[in-house]
């Protein structure tokens, strides 16, 4: 997988579906994250910060249209594909009016879906640029640029892979805040990641941002209940 893959965060009730399009996204060079429902999305939209969402429509509680209608309100530009078995004028109508960018009916095509993802995505850059986190992080006489997911230090820019700088981005959106090990692996679009995974990722991370890794500054272990970005340390 290409490091600067796209990160797309499917959001259907149906546990078959969400495992097939996570492996057939996945094979067609993207991160991928899920969830079963709108409340789970929101849960996971805190710290996420993906590239395209791929929403049904017919699911239970808040429904897809409902949930495009609010993330739109909040990021007017964020990509949003909508799937739905119900394919009349009427409800494809709706569901541009919610705020979706595309509208693909079940049953579809798998390549359809990665080829109208992909065009969504050539279309987004320069507006997902303004909808990052304002402004560059810094930590330390490092700086991180939100918006790139780019770390440059004294001697210039420092090699992050595409987990690590997954993984700073969401913690430099919400410095201060502590992420569990449940958090990191959606960030990483690796929801059954295990602690052990996770862990190796943050000293990894750790030996990039850290003048001592065994002592560090910003990147802060919380015991039992995870870890935490400082930049201003």
């Amino acid at each position: 997988m290409s490091e600067d893959a796209s990160h797309i965060l499917v959001v259907d009730d149906d546990a078959r579906l969400r495992s097939l399009l996570r492996r057939y996204l996945a094979e067609n060079g993207f991160r991928v994250s899920v969830a079963a429902h709108a409340g789970e999305a929101r849960d996971k939209l805190r710290f996420l910060q993906p590239d395209a969402l791929v929403l049904d429509v017919m699911m239970p509680g808040e429904s897809g249209l409902d949930l495009t209608g609010a993330l739109r309100a909040q990021s007017p530009s964020l990509p949003i594909l909508l799937l739905t078995a119900r394919g009349a004028p009427e409800d494809r109508i709706a569901g541009f009016e919610s705020g979706a960018d595309d509208y693909l009916g079940k049953p579809f095509e798998p390549r359809e879906l990665v080829l109208r993802l992909r065009a969504m995505l050539r279309r987004a850059p320069a507006a997902a640029v303004a909808d990052a986190p304002a402004g560059p992080v810094q930590i330390g006489r490092l700086e991180f640029d939100t918006a790139r997911g780019e770390l440059r230090g004294p001697g210039g820019v420092i090699h992050l892979t595409g987990s690590e700088a997954a993984l700073l981005g969401a913690l430099a959106a919400k410095p201060g805040q502590v992420f569990s090990r449940e958090d990191i692996a959606a960030a990483l679009g690796t929801d059954e990641a295990g602690e052990r995974a996770i862990d190796v990722q943050v000293t990894r991370l750790r030996r990039k941002i850290e003048t001592d890794p065994r002592e560090p500054r910003f990147l802060h272990t919380v015991r039992g209940r995870g870890y935490v970005l400082k930049p201003g340390q």
